[in-house]
């Protein structure tokens, strides 16, 4: 047995990375925990450290493993001060220049001009003695950045990555998101040329990266949908649609739930059937009575009566007996404001002949069409227009990131321009974060609803969210013209 070496305060030791690669040892190697740069075993090695504290040329067995190490500091017990920077770009000038301004932001520079050292030296490497950052060039030669974050995702890389390059924003930003989805840490990426200044604050940032939560392990409830129908589980749960030029409540879309006697609350994929399945005839004919049901009760006293939409599938709406389950379901009340009947695109495109004399009779009973999920099915709207649809909804996968992603919101906006051409109003699905909801408003669609304004809820909260508000409105006019009565009620 070796006996162990110590440690020496002084004169100072070398310590270097463990060779997972050769697995030649030294004669001992110490884990010494964490630091803010990682966890690593270090070994101890007969090179000692000049005053300066710049390491001597390490032993034949380290180089080969980590090749020419070059004033890397470290301090009384063999750690690392500083944080290590990789910097691959093909082309010399560009490599030294940003190594010299890493320097000053106060990294350890490494170069590389190549992908094929880059990622050897980061396989060869224990994760403790791994770069921090990768500045890293898009354009590599025989090479580029995507075959990069391949390996470096391979490689299980848990640094930082800087995107740097001459090319479009557009480019970078598909890059950038190339490497959030290998589940890279990717810091704000830099346009060349770019100042000292500009590395700083990008090294600074927060970097973007995808989060993994991980799912717990529960029973996962399963139900038929004839089951549900059968023991009366099934109820509507209702997300406001919001005019975008007031901000306010102008509708609310029915959505199916299940209410389980073990499960509690069941969202519909744990209990609906394929598309086209017998029991949606059974299943449209519940949603159109329970939706005025919950009108009736819960809706028919406001000022400014609630609009509900309904989902519906284009095969229900045109076969036998639908007609007569709407006049038989509509109430006798002058302020029912009608319903909307939301059908999906696709449907709508395969049954466009079928559908046309259907819609117009149930527009004589003041229930509109809307076509869900715009853009998924990439129709001609110009058929869809014969149908007299009122409202087109804009796919949520169009919507989310529309503010940052420039094709998405030119999909936006040329939705938005055919629907107003056309006499139809816009309104966004799935809405869930403050920028994409100015971005909506800027290019002029009508309606929005999504998890940035409420959830699905069931009838009785939000009639008494919209209570609560309208209530909170009167309060503040009433404060301001003591004359006015605070009894109304409105959604606007």
């Amino acid at each position: 047995m070796i006996p162990p070496h110590r440690v020496s305060r002084s004169p100072i030791w070398f310590c270097g990375l463990k060779d997972e690669v050769t697995s030649i040892s030294t004669p001992r190697t110490t884990n010494i925990g964490s630091r803010p740069y990682g966890t690593f075993d270090v070994q101890l090695t007969p090179h000692r450290i000049k005053n300066s504290k710049q390491a001597e040329p390490c032993s034949p067995w380290l180089s080969r493993t980590l090749g020419r190490i070059v004033s890397i500091e470290f301090d009384e017990a063999g750690l690392r001060t500083k944080p290590l920077a990789y910097v691959l770009d093909d082309n010399l000038k560009v490599r030294e220049l940003v190594s010299r301004m890493l320097a000053k932001c106060g990294f350890i520079p490494r170069e590389f001009g190549d992908m094929t050292a880059c990622t050897r030296q980061i396989k060869d490497t224990c994760p403790g003695g791994r770069p921090n950052v990768i500045v890293l060039d898009l354009a590599l030669g025989q090479s580029d950045a995507v075959d990069v974050i391949r390996q470096l995702e391979k490689l299980k890389f848990a640094g930082k990555v800087l995107l740097i390059s001459g090319t479009d924003e557009a480019t970078l930003d598909k890059v950038q998101q190339i490497g959030v989805s290998h589940g890279l840490a990717m810091l704000p990426y830099l346009k060349k040329p770019f100042r000292i200044d500009d590395l700083r604050t990008s090294l600074n940032a927060s970097a973007e990266t995808r989060i993994h939560t991980p799912k717990a392990v529960t029973e996962t409830p399963k139900a038929s949908l004839e089951q549900a129908l059968l023991n009366g589980w099934l109820e509507l749960w209702y997300q406001p649609k919001i005019e975008l030029k007031a901000l306010a409540v102008c509708g609310a879309e029915a959505l199916i739930r299940g209410r389980h006697p073990k499960f509690g609350i069941m969202l519909p994929a744990n209990f609906m059937p394929p598309a086209g399945a017998p029991i949606f005839t059974p299943l449209s004919k519940f949603v159109m009575k329970q939706a005025v049901a919950d009108w009736k009760q819960y809706f028919s006293d406001l000022t400014s009566p609630l609009k509900l939409a309904v989902n519906i599938p284009l095969s229900v709406i045109v076969g036998p007996g639908f007609i007569e389950l709407v006049r038989s379901s509509l109430p006798n009340d002058p302020n029912f404001p009608g319903l909307i009947i939301e059908a999906r695109e696709g449907e709508i495109v395969d049954d466009l002949e079928v559908a046309r004399e259907v819609i117009t009779q149930l527009n004589l009973y003041n229930i509109s069409l809307a076509v869900d999920d715009f853009g998924s099915a990439y129709s001609c709207f110009s058929r869809l227009r014969e149908l007299s649809v009122v409202e087109l909804k804009i796919d949520g996968g169009f919507v989310q990131n529309c503010a940052s992603d420039a094709s998405k919101q030119t999909l936006c906006r040329c939705i938005i321009d055919l629907a107003h051409r056309f006499g139809a109003s816009t309104c966004a699905e799935g809405l869930e974060n403050p920028e994409d909801l100015r971005t909506l408003i800027d290019i002029g669609c009508d309606r929005a609803q999504g998890f940035l304004f409420a959830q699905p809820q069931t009838a009785h909260s939000l009639r008494a969210t919209l209570v609560g508000e309208a209530i909170r409105q009167s309060s503040r006019a009433s404060a301001c013209d003591p004359q006015q009565g605070t009894s109304a009620i409105t959604t606007r």
